[in-house]
């Protein structure tokens, strides 16, 4: 079997080809190489080190032609411009998030129509479709069947993408599954251009010893998960039989609903009142704007049939982070 993963440099497309390698499998077949592809060449040591491994780097429209120059049997596409690059240059969304992604399905069509082939896709969604529209209000609670309507450029693109990727399934040219991720804490790392950059720098800035910026209100909830949660999130949707995934509109991942307060008082606990006094409140009505209408409580029904649930607490959130990523905490 023959993977590909977009965006496979990243942190999400790196821990997720780990994941795929030490399994070994995907859909009970084993994977015989897998293909990163990204803007730039993977660094991370252990995909280096695999034989299985091929990374390529590059703009991904320019390069499809050679990415899919041979039948791939699954494509996870995780690459995309994030929600402020989105907002600060509308045609970099527009090529790196609708252009790229309605390419890459055409090529899976063209492989579908001469081989008959017809390759898994797994796209990664977000909350960010979901917004709150004067003639419709966005429930207390979003479930499976909230009309999504998103308030940003990135959140359009997303659900534009959500029903490209639909429609290729409903043709027989992929076995699509959509996936709404949430916002993944902790990163490790530098900042990205995401809004949601913050709910991952508060907490690994201040544990490295590092002053950060917290742009948003103590008292604002958002809705997070753990990388290992979203990651078996990810594998879990794109194994499931068609009839247990159901249909085939997007699906919302699990969400941990959380404040900025109660974040710090997990970080608090983790790493001592020193770690909590390095965030400083700063605030940027561009970011609050953004992130404010995202939904932040979620009830996820097809999820949980899947087996899929949210993070526990906070606190176990960062103690994955410092398990795998954080350095020594200064004292």
């Amino acid at each position: 079997m023959k993977v590909m993963i977009t965006g496979g440099a990243g942190f999400l497309g790196s821990l997720l080809a780990r994941e795929l390698l030490a399994r070994g499998t995907l859909r009970g077949e084993r994977i015989d190489s897998l293909l990163l592809a990204d803007l730039v060449e993977t660094r991370d040591p252990q995909l280096l080190a695999d034989p299985r491994v091929c990374s390529r780097a590059g703009d991904l429209l320019a390069q499809l032609p050679a990415l899919m120059d041979a039948p791939v049997d699954a494509v996870f596409h995780l690459a995309s411009a994030v929600s402020a690059e989105c907002e600060a240059d509308f045609e970099l969304g527009l090529r790196s998030n609708l252009d790229a992604t309605r390419a890459l399905l055409d090529a899976c069509r063209v492989q579908a129509q001469r081989s008959g082939l017809a390759p898994l896709f797994f796209f990664s969604s977000s909350v960010a479709v979901y917004g709150s529209d004067p003639a419709l209000p966005l429930p207390a609670v979003v479930d499976d069947r909230t009309l999504p309507t998103p308030q940003s450029s990135y959140g359009i693109h997303k659900f534009v993408c959500e029903q490209l990727v639909s429609d290729y399934t409903r043709k027989g040219y992929i076995d699509g599954r959509c996936a709404r991720l949430m916002t993944v804490s902790v990163r490790p790392g530098r900042p990205n251009g995401a809004a949601s950059s913050f709910l991952s720098g508060i907490v690994r800035e201040p544990l490295a010893g590092v002053e950060a910026i917290c742009p948003v209100s103590p008292d604002t909830a958002v809705a997070l998960a753990s990388p290992a949660n979203t990651v078996a999130g990810i594998l879990t949707v794109a194994e499931a039989p068609r009839e247990d995934f159901g249909g085939r509109t997007a699906l919302n991942l699990p969400a941990l609903t959380v404040t900025i307060g109660e974040m710090l008082a997990a970080l608090q606990e983790v790493g001592g009142t020193a770690a909590t006094q390095r965030v400083r409140f700063q605030r940027d009505p561009a970011i609050e704007r953004i992130v404010g209408g995202w939904p932040a409580r979620f009830q996820s029904d097809r999820a949980e049939r899947l087996g899929l649930s949210a993070d526990l607490d906070f606190r176990g959130v960062i103690a994955q982070y410092v398990r795998d990523h954080a350095p020594a905490m200064p004292t």
